[in-house]
């Protein structure tokens, strides 16, 4: 038996090691070497592979995402008229009521006219539909009114002397401006 200092393959300390020793040592360094690259390439492919994944799994979810906005924002083109239609409902079954009234009176024509209007502006107005109606003698707004014509008047110059025709706003967005008359400057 050899103890570890008589083991004649090694080389004595403080000998220099042989050309094969050396060609070894460096064909094992470059093993481990290779080694470790190729871990870490199957480490890195293994990243490849779940970030992939990841890509695919977001990119799927965003299509769904705005295929689910694409169909909301179509059905709410389609049924944006739904809700106003609906409180324009009773107000189409008093008109009906009224007309089919045989024997009314003028007066009670008039009063179903006047409680049908009332329907129809609270209809309007839930809708967020407002009426639009200056008073004589406020300042002229371009962006709600138009005028129609520059009349003569005691009211300051630039300031509404009569509506001819109310307008109407949704959302503070005017659908229809007042037809109204300006005064003209004295």
């Amino acid at each position: 038996m050899f103890d570890n200092d008589s083991n004649p393959n090694k080389p004595a300390p403080g000998a220099a090691a042989s050309p094969e020793e050396l060609i070894a040592a460096q064909a094992a360094t470059e093993a481990d070497a290779l080694s470790h690259a190729q871990a870490d390439l199957a480490d890195l492919q293994a990243k490849s592979a779940t970030l992939a994944d990841q890509f695919l799994r977001a990119k799927a979810e965003a299509d769904n995402a705005r295929r689910r906005a694409e169909e909301e924002i179509s059905k709410a083109r389609k049924f944006a008229v739904e809700g106003f239609a609906d409180s324009l409902l009773p107000v189409v079954d008093s008109l009906e009521a009224g007309l089919g009234l045989s024997e009314a009176t003028a007066e009670q024509i008039r009063e179903g006219a006047q409680a049908t209007l009332r329907q129809l502006l609270a209809a309007l107005e839930r809708n967020k539909v407002l009426v639009i109606n200056p008073p004589a003698g406020s300042k002229f707004d371009p962006h709600q009114q138009q005028a129609i014509s520059v009349v003569p008047s005691e009211l300051e110059a630039n300031t509404v002397v009569t509506v001819l025709q109310k307008g109407y706003s949704i959302a503070e967005r005017v659908l229809r401006p007042a037809l109204v008359t300006v005064a003209a400057p004295k």
